[in-house]
């Protein structure tokens, strides 16, 4: 995936295009909003990196731009300025996300994946967590290629955890969204997680369904809770 990186200072746009295409990613730098409106209208890319404060355009003024041409790349804008101001302004504008400087590589990195696995999503319908693939328009899961034969709540309770990737997802959380207002009690999560890791983890060597005692669960490729 080609991934466009608009950063007015050198060594900052440097740095985050050799993170990113240490992670797999093709990149093009621009360092103004013009240069970026070039680059977008030579070539496709499939997320841009976008830094709020440059010369010529700036990147409220590029990511209006790109929505007026009906681009719906998604945008991770970054700024210095972390006040709500600021953010509502990036989002008004048409950004996805919003990253405030400096910031953790290892965080731009998984927005920059948590961007890319919604706009697959959206496009294609089809959710992906390692060898796990949810069609969320069919509502069918498989692991490996082989259906896995699901009841209503842990297709439902399987696509949340999913679309959490990496993250807890808190066990309120999971029974508000599958019982509302329906008798539930701590028994029945335990009984339903229990059933829908038999079915996604049976026979694996890696489990995906991890529970994060006293938190909740998380689905994940990798990681050592129980």
């Amino acid at each position: 995936m080609r991934i466009l990186v608009v950063e007015d200072d050198p060594i900052i746009a440097s740095r985050i295009a050799a993170t990113l295409e240490s992670e797999g990613y093709t990149t093009q730098i621009a360092y103004n909003g013009e240069e970026a409106k070039a680059f977008a209208g030579q070539a496709s890319f499939g997320l841009v990196v976008l830094d709020v404060m440059m010369p010529k355009m700036n990147g409220l003024e590029f990511c209006q731009y790109l929505r007026s041409k009906r681009d719906r790349t998604p945008v991770l804008m970054l700024t210095a300025r972390d006040t709500i101001d600021e953010r509502v302004q990036g989002l008004d504008a048409g950004a996805d996300d919003y990253l405030v400087k400096p910031f953790d590589v290892r965080e731009l990195t998984a927005r920059v994946r948590a961007l890319v696995r919604r706009d697959w999503v959206q496009r294609t319908g089809i959710l992906r967590v390692a060898d796990l693939e949810l069609d969320t328009q069919a509502h069918v899961a498989k692991r490996a290629g082989q259906e896995l034969k699901l009841t209503k709540k842990e297709y439902v309770l399987l696509e949340i955890l999913a679309k959490n990737e990496g993250r807890i997802v808190t066990r309120a959380l999971l029974m508000d969204a599958l019982w509302q207002d329906e008798d539930r009690n701590e028994n029945t999560i335990n009984f339903h997680i229990a059933s829908l890791r038999k079915k996604v983890d049976a026979g694996e060597q890696a489990r995906l369904i991890h529970t994060m005692h006293g938190l909740g669960y998380s689905l994940r490729s990798t990681g050592d809770a129980g």
